[in-house]
């Protein structure tokens, strides 16, 4: 258990030599103490030691004990269940990533590995077990539960958009991190005004939920960090294939979400919303969407606030394969979504509040800006919040 992630312990278990040194070096230039195993064998006794580590890279194929039987025993031993593992795959190779992510493992990177994509996920996932610990830690201590449960959901929430983000911004660059900011906004503004109707007052009536709503709204497409990017980034027509693929995004968001929640041991209403944001926000009023095709008040109200901030910014914006209409022409399809696409009266509350969504789309234009530089900004905004 580590407060300052850089004085973690970090293991890297792989049988090419080349491979193990260029990730060991990479990390020991940031982590106090980096560990390598060659074989299963030495990997479980470094592992179940007196000083394990705090984090585990496992090659999947390596010799006299392979990488998924290592992480059965891991995961099976209360001593080291904790500790998080992310699999090293060879690109190409037919590797059953659901049954790695079913054992426990947190995460997969391909090899040959990228060193910013290394340093990004063992970021990522020390900064999350620190955050798991730190919880238990507090909710352990005998002061008022109250204000250690405000706290305590509050630093989940940050971070995990946080961590979120930065696990995009690493890992794929298909929209820009402007797109994270606009959606974020237009959430909030159609939450609020539809805080005071009477089909939502109950649900939008509390500063929290509509915060917790802001704080979710750039997860909802945190799925895509499965697909592959051919498919992605495809100019032209997805085929119906490419297209079921596409779908997937949603329920894999959602078992990163799902993920999140497991790593870190407890129930916080911001993975209540983030879950529903992730997984419903493209089914639609009339259940023509996906992946349930569940109609009206079954969706969430969430994800259906989402769904309206979504296509409009998807409207608004650049992609590899449409050019970006103007404000008008994106009220008026919105307008005729309404009792098909839309929930009608979230529709009309969005053409109340349509000039709102004008001034944000400008105000965060896309520019030439890096991704990582957005992300970075949404990462403080979020951070210096009260």
């Amino acid at each position: 258990m580590v407060d300052n992630i850089h004085e973690a312990t970090i293991l890297v278990i792989d049988n090419d030599p080349l491979n193990l040194a260029l990730i060991s070096d990479l990390l020991q230039a940031l982590y106090k103490v980096v560990k390598v195993a060659s074989d299963g064998k030495k990997a479980l006794k470094i592992a179940q030691s007196d000083s394990p580590p705090d984090i585990i890279l496992l090659n999947i194929k390596i010799p006299k004990v392979d990488g998924y039987e290592v992480c059965k025993q891991l995961k099976a031993n209360p001593s080291t269940q904790d500790i998080p593992i992310i699999f090293l795959t060879e690109k190409d190779t037919d590797v059953d990533e659901a049954y790695g992510l079913e054992l426990g493992a947190v995460d997969y990177i391909t090899k040959p590995v990228s060193p910013a994509i290394v340093l990004a996920r063992v970021k990522t996932h020390l900064e999350l077990k620190a955050m798991k610990d730190l919880l238990h830690r507090q909710s352990n201590t005998s002061f008022d539960s109250r204000t250690a449960t405000h706290d305590a959901e509050m630093k989940v929430a940050k971070n995990a958009t946080i961590h979120a983000m930065a696990y995009l911004s690493e890992t794929r660059n298909y929209v820009t991190g402007n797109h994270i900011l606009r959606t974020e906004y237009y959430v909030k503004i159609l939450a609020e005004k539809l805080r005071f109707h009477p089909r939502f007052t109950h649900y939008l009536d509390n500063d929290n939920v509509i915060e917790w709503l802001f704080k979710t709204a750039p997860l909802h497409d945190i799925g895509n960090v499965g697909i592959p990017e051919r498919i992605l980034l495809k100019p032209g027509r997805l085929t119906p294939d490419e297209f079921e693929i596409i779908k997937s995004h949603t329920y894999l968001g959602h078992n990163v979400i799902l993920q999140a929640e497991h790593e870190l041991g407890i129930e916080v209403p911001f993975f209540k919303y983030a879950k529903e944001i992730t997984y419903s926000h493209h089914e639609r009023w009339d259940g023509s969407g996906y992946p349930d095709g569940i109609a009206g008040d079954s969706i969430p109200i969430s994800a259906r606030i989402m769904a309206i901030a979504d296509v409009y910014d998807a409207l608004r914006s650049r992609r590899v394969y449409k050019l970006p209409i103007h404000h008008q022409q994106a009220v008026e399809v919105i307008l005729e979504g309404a009792g098909t696409h839309f929930d009608p009266d979230m529709v009309d509350a969005f053409y109340e509040v349509h000039e709102e969504f004008q001034r944000i789309a400008h105000h965060y234009a896309d520019h030439d800006k890096d991704l990582k530089r957005s992300i970075d900004y949404l990462a403080q905004a979020i951070a210096e919040e009260p």
